[in-house]
């Protein structure tokens, strides 16, 4: 049986879709399809919250949209998390991950401590905050930062190898970290470099992502495992929603 899972950029541009998309066609299962795509308007990163406050709105009703064409997940790919609570309201019966979200859960059954390392220090309150509402907060050990923005991971490759590494090795033997978390989406391809340098795991935020999307599909299949709709991810009420005329509101705004 075919898995569709929809891999969202919550940002303006296709620069990074087709990339992307060849990386996690390596390590998708055989039964899974993947399509990747980016927003049509705002920011062309999330490196603010004034960026991020933008492109909701379409990272949701893409979500909306995806549901409704039968997809079993989306993943919505920063490391931001921008609007997961959000979408698991919204959704029924397919499965919504983020990269923070899956890479604390994997890297905590991984080792006891884990350390994340971003491009910027502007990104760390944010990244900080995900930490302690997933519940992860004495699981960690640090945050190192490479001083590096979202479109520059791959403009030199060498030199953010080189940036990488140098933070990576004072998380591990400085702050005690025995998992690295790569928090950046665009910091794709460089975890098998850093696992080879330093020994330790290295979790890319991309597969970390889809693979836990994947295990969520096979949960909700087999088990009937999906979000819990009562309390904190209880749906709105449809017919409020119709009563306002929400969807053609914004449908109206975005077209």
């Amino acid at each position: 049986m075919t898995n569709r899972i929809l891999f969202i950029n919550p940002f303006k541009g296709e620069i990074f879709d087709q990339p992307i998309k060849a990386f996690i066609e390596k390590e998708k299962r055989s039964e899974t399809e993947v399509k990747v795509v980016s927003l049509e308007r705002g920011p062309e990163h999330l490196e603010y919250h004034y960026y991020e406050a933008l492109t909701l709105v379409d990272t949701l009703r893409t979500i909306k949209q995806a549901e409704r064409q039968g997809y079993d997940a989306a993943v919505i790919g920063y490391f931001y998390d921008p609007g997961l609570r959000e979408a698991h309201e919204i959704t029924t019966s397919m499965a919504v991950t983020a990269p923070a979200e899956a890479s604390m859960h994997i890297a905590t059954t991984l080792g006891h401590q884990f350390s994340i390392i971003v491009g910027r220090e502007k990104w760390i309150p944010k990244m900080r905050e995900n930490v302690v509402n997933y519940g992860f907060k004495e699981k960690l050990a640090s945050f190192k930062s490479v001083g590096l923005g979202v479109h520059d991971f791959h403009k030199d490759e060498a030199e953010t190898a080189r940036r990488l590494k140098e933070a990576a090795k004072e998380a591990v033997e400085k702050d005690r970290a025995e998992v690295l978390i790569l928090g950046c989406t665009i910091q794709f391809g460089f975890y098998k470099e850093l696992q080879g340098y330093l020994g330790v795991p290295v979790i890319d935020a991309i597969l970390a992502a889809f693979k836990y999307a994947e295990f969520l599909i096979e949960l909700r299949k087999r088990f009937n495992w999906g979000h819990s709709k009562i309390y904190g991810y209880e749906s709105p009420p449809e017919e409020e929603i119709r009563s306002w005329g929400l969807d053609a509101q914004y449908e109206e705004e975005t077209t």
